[in-house]
């Protein structure tokens, strides 16, 4: 059974052809003290919305909506192809926000869906209100060293039964592939665990993943770097980046936070890549730390 995180709901949006899953807080906040929903998107390789987002609605679903959506080419989302391409699949995010009724979020991503969010604050400013940021790409140069980005490129290149193919023989030695995620496999509860085996061996697993290194990988740098551009993100961002993450240099991050005139790093020592599924609660405290500056609606 696909896993549904304590605290949410699973639905459906009809949009571009396909179906965009939805999981959905449960617990209706009072109006007159709701806060901005939070708008959550995953990251790539083996990931969806219940993975990435495991602990979110328990967190943070008493005093504002949470919402969570899985990308084309991930978890439940079907019928429609995925691009790859972070700026497409960031107009696509204010599309379904927009058949969600949503006119003003919180938006959150992690790795992959860093980059999205990153671009839906750039192309559709009037929708974000506030960014969280977990490893988030789209912030760096190139991979580690040159020639690791070319041999990356070059991987990419390959057809993609080819591609889908080694990524579900590395992905079917569980352990080692969380290991490349988090420092402490421990730290993740059972049901994560559970779900990053389901979704590795689900029919068409990793296409949005490898379309988006399709998409952003060059031979010599990256497609998708955002450092010139952040600067113009004037609302308040919080970066949480994993110390120890293997996956996405915290220099971007901490490159990003300087140029951005009210954004602030957290740097979480002893983490991987997704931090914000090791250090749980350290999460929680600074993503509220974030709400509680941003505007209630039903506010004076």
């Amino acid at each position: 059974m696909t896993l549904v995180p304590a605290g949410s709901g699973t639905g459906t949006i009809d949009i571009d052809g396909g179906r965009v899953r939805v999981l959905r807080s449960v617990t209706v906040p009072e109006p007159e003290r709701a806060g901005t929903p939070l708008l959550l998107v995953h990251g790539g390789g083996t990931d969806n919305a219940a993975i990435s987002w495991f602990h979110a609605f328990e967190a943070f679903g008493v005093d504002r909506e949470v919402f969570a959506i899985d990308l084309p080419g991930f978890g439940g989302t079907t019928g429609i192809d995925p691009v790859g391409d972070p700026r497409r699949t960031a107009d696509l995010t204010a599309r379904v926000a927009a058949r969600l009724g949503l006119t003003r979020v919180v938006a959150v991503g992690v790795s992959m869906g860093g980059d999205v969010v990153l671009n839906l604050a750039l192309r559709h400013p009037e929708l974000v209100e506030a960014l969280v940021l977990i490893g988030p790409g789209g912030l760096i140069p190139v991979l580690r060293n040159r020639f690791t980005q070319f041999a990356a490129w070059l991987a990419a290149q390959l057809p993609e039964r080819v591609l889908l193919a080694l990524s579900r023989t590395a992905n079917s030695f569980v352990q080692s592939a969380v290991r490349g995620v988090v420092s402490d496999p421990d730290s993740l509860p059972p049901e994560v665990l559970a779900e990053f085996l389901r979704e590795a061996r689900r029919p068409g697993a990793f296409l949005g993943y490898l379309r988006y290194n399709r998409a952003t990988l060059g031979p010599r740098s990256m497609r998708n770097d955002l450092q010139s551009e952040v600067g113009r993100i004037d609302v308040p961002a919080l970066f949480f980046h994993g110390a120890d993450d293997p996956m996405v240099d915290p220099e971007g991050s901490r490159r990003a936070a300087r140029s951005m005139p009210a954004a602030r790093l957290v740097l979480v020592p002893g983490c991987g890549h997704w931090a914000q599924l090791e250090a749980s609660e350290q999460f929680a405290a600074e993503v509220r730390a974030l709400l509680a500056g941003t505007a209630h609606p039903g506010a004076a």
